[in-house]
C-alpha cells in the first residue's frame, strides 16, 4: 500500500473475505434472498426498519469492548420490525471507522450472532473507512414479511385489553448520552459497572413463539428511548391510552444506580429508559394467561397495564 493513500485497501479486502466466510449469503455487489415459502402467503407484505445503537458506543469505547455492540445493532432492527408481526429475512449493516482492525473482527461477531438468534440472513452491507473520523459509527436494516390479514398494527386495541411487559436484559441501546454525561461528570469508571455493555434482547423467538400459539395478539410495542409511555403510544389506535402501573414488576438495580447516581427524577427516567421491561404485548383479557404461559419459558414476563 502507498503510504500516502490513508486508506488501507488490502486491510479492507482481508475484511470482507471473513465476512464472506460467515455469512455466505453475501454476494459481490448486492445480496439476494429467496422468500421462503412465498407460496403459503396470499399478501405477503414486506416490514423493513433502520436503526443504530447510539452513543452506546462510546461505552465501548471506554471499556475496548466491541464483543456485544453488534448484537445491539440487530436487536434494535429486528424488534422494531417484529412489532408488526413480520418474520425476519435479512438484515444488513453499516460501518464506518477510521481504520480497519480487530475491532470490526468483534463487531461483525455480534452481527452474525445477532442474526443467527432471529433466525434471518445477513445479506451484506457497506464498511467505509474515513482516517479523518475519529469515532466507529454503526448502522442497520432490516426486513421480515407478514400475510397482509396478519399484520399487527394496533387497529384492534379496545379499552380492557392487558399490556404484558417482557423484560429487558437491562439498559439495551438506549439512554446512553445521559449515562456517558453521567460517568463524567461524578468520575463513575466502567469497570464499576459493566452491565452498562450487556446487550439488547432480541425479542424475534419468543414474538414467533407468541404468533404461532395465539391469533389474538393485537399490538406489539418495542420499549426504546422514550420508555414505556412513550413508545407502547405508538402501537395504540386513536382515542386508545395505555395505562402502566410501575409496581407490578421490580426494577432492576442498575436503573436505580443510574437514577441516584445521575441525581436524575423518576418521571425523567420514564421517559428515557425502558426500566426493565424492553417489549411489550398487547392482548384482550381473556388471553392474558397464554399469554403469559407462552412467553414464560423464553423470558420473566408480567401483566403491567391496560387500555383505556
Amino acid at each position: 500500500m502507498d503510504n500516502k493513500y490513508p486508506v488501507d485497501i488490502e486491510a479492507g479486502d482481508a475484511f470482507v473475505e471473513k465476512i464472506k466466510k460467515k455469512a455466505p449469503s453475501i454476494g459481490g455487489f448486492n445480496g439476494a434472498f429467496k422468500i421462503p415459502d412465498i407460496e403459503d402467503y396470499d399478501e405477503p407484505v414486506l416490514v423493513s426498519g433502520a436503526d443504530g445503537v447510539g452513543t452506546k458506543i462510546n461505552i465501548c469505547q471506554v471499556a475496548n469492548d466491541w464483543s456485544t455492540i453488534g448484537i445491539d445493532l440487530v436487536a434494535m432492527c429486528v424488534n422494531d420490525v417484529i412489532c408488526s408481526g413480520a418474520k425476519p429475512l435479512y438484515f444488513l449493516d453499516y460501518i464506518s471507522t477510521p481504520k480497519i482492525d480487530d475491532k470490526l473482527d468483534q463487531i461483525m461477531e455480534g452481527i452474525v450472532k445477532g442474526c443467527e438468534i432471529a433466525e434471518m440472513e445477513l445479506l451484506g452491507g457497506e464498511t467505509a473507512e474515513h482516517p479523518r473520523a475519529k469515532d466507529i459509527d454503526l448502522a442497520g436494516f432490516c426486513t421480515g414479511v407478514v400475510e397482509d390479514y396478519n399484520h399487527i398494527t394496533g387497529v384492534g386495541i379496545k379499552p380492557g385489553d392487558k399490556i404484558i411487559g417482557i423484560e429487558s436484559s437491562g439498559l439495551h441501546s438506549n439512554g446512553y448520552s445521559m449515562i456517558n454525561d453521567m460517568l463524567w461528570r461524578h468520575k463513575i469508571f466502567y469497570k464499576d459497572m459493566p452491565e452498562l455493555l450487556t446487550p439488547t434482547t432480541i425479542y424475534a423467538p419468543v414474538v414467533k413463539e407468541l404468533i404461532e400459539e395465539m391469533g389474538c395478539i393485537f399490538g406489539m410495542a418495542h420499549i426504546t428511548g422514550g420508555g414505556i409511555p412513550g413508545n407502547i403510544s405508538r402501537c395504540m389506535p386513536e382515542g386508545i391510552t395505555a395505562h402502566i402501573d410501575y409496581n407490578s414488576w421490580t426494577l432492576p438495580k442498575i436503573f436505580s444506580t443510574i437514577m441516584c447516581a445521575g441525581e436524575i427524577a423518576e418521571e425523567e427516567m420514564k421517559k428515557v429508559f425502558n426500566l426493565g421491561i424492553g417489549f411489550c404485548v398487547v392482548v384482550p383479557e381473556w388471553a392474558e394467561e397464554d399469554a403469559i404461559k407462552t412467553i414464560s419459558p423464553y423470558h420473566q414476563c408480567w401483566t403491567i397495564g391496560e387500555t383505556k
